[in-house]
């Protein structure tokens, strides 16, 4: 697979990834704005400083390809063309909501734009593309699934299971394995042995794998596309682990680094290598983007979820009467 860093994309690739990126660092930064008045209905996992994953991995992806995601999953909904106004109507507990208003941020799902679902079980997600992957098999369709999960799922058992099933079955899975570096406020340090890299253990299940820079869009492209190809050619699952880290707290709209879980300078370090900012100006220097043309697209964007905002905060909350439908149990045993 291509390395961390190697570039080959066109201009409009480029651009694509930016406006992705872009949209979604916009819509995060909105929902911090926002978040203090009290009207969104649901807590929230941010992922602003890991968009280059979604956008990169996304970009590479056709319109059968599914995902699914976890907690940490506005980037991965938006980045697969998900429905933004019914993805805030859902934070704001709406019922034109994208789960009906029922289900808020870590429940999101898009059919239509081959997102599946999120749900907040760490690794859950993984054996749901396992799942998807050999549905596709059985019925002989080419698209591919892809899960997307932190770096404490691959302390789950579930992890290892799923990995093992799927290099068995030689099923066309990516697994994209977002390494930010904590567990809530836990290090790799305290949770997982030193000198064993994560994507060892794919590779111990007999899996095509790799570990890049996930603050590089494009390098993140350029492997996503190459495990693509892979994968449609029926070689089997691939797995790509991606370093890169989030800047808001845990679970929730604020910087938390009064709290001491983590260095002044790692933080830091790590803003200076902001996905958007370096990919914006390899746009300018690299592919001869003009600026106004960035700053036109950063004008679309800015309106785009403006109106979401709007169009969330005006719907109607969802009738009483639905509250026991579209469960497991609709009656009281």
């Amino acid at each position: 697979m291509n390395p961390s860093g190697v570039t080959a994309v066109s201009a409009e690739t480029a651009l694509a990834l930016y406006r992705t990126m872009r949209r979604i660092r916009r819509v995060e930064e909105a929902i911090v704005e926002r978040y203090g008045e009290q009207r969104m209905r649901c807590p929230v996992h941010l992922c602003i400083g890991q968009e280059a994953v979604a956008a990169g991995v996304c970009q590479a992806l056709e319109g059968d390809d599914q995902i699914v995601s976890g907690h940490r999953s506005h980037g991965h909904y938006l980045a697969k063309g998900g429905d933004l106004k019914a993805m805030m109507a859902e934070i704001y507990g709406k019922a034109s909501g994208c789960s009906g208003g029922k289900g808020g941020s870590m429940h999101l799902i898009d059919r239509a734009a081959g997102f599946l679902g999120a749900t907040p079980i760490v690794g859950g997600t993984i054996a749901m593309a396992v799942g998807v992957a050999l549905a596709a098999k059985l019925r002989g369709e080419t698209g591919i699934a892809v899960a997307f999960f932190g770096d404490a799922a691959v302390e789950t058992g579930i992890f290892h299971e799923s990995l093992n099933f799927a290099a068995t079955h030689r099923l066309a899975v990516l697994l994209v394995c977002e390494n930010n570096l904590y567990s809530v406020y836990s290090p790799l340090s305290v949770r997982q042995p030193e000198g064993r890299p994560i994507v060892a253990l794919a590779r111990g299940h007999g899996i095509t794998a790799d570990a890049l820079d996930g603050n590089d869009a494009e390098a993140v492209h350029v492997a996503a596309l190459d495990a693509v190809e892979s994968l449609r050619a029926g070689d089997g699952p691939v797995f790509l682990e991606f370093a890169t880290y989030r800047w808001r707290e845990h679970c929730g709209p604020n910087l938390d680094n009064d709290i001491g879980y983590r260095a002044p300078e790692e933080f830091e370090a790590w803003l200076s290598r902001c996905p958007i900012a370096t990919h914006r100006a390899r746009l300018l220097n690299d592919h001869r983007v003009e600026e106004g043309v960035l700053g036109d697209l950063e004008e679309d964007i800015d309106k785009e979820v403006r109106d979401a905002f709007t169009f969330a905060e005006e719907s109607a909350f969802p009738p009483a009467e639905e509250m026991s439908t579209e469960i497991y149990a609709s009656e009281s045993r």
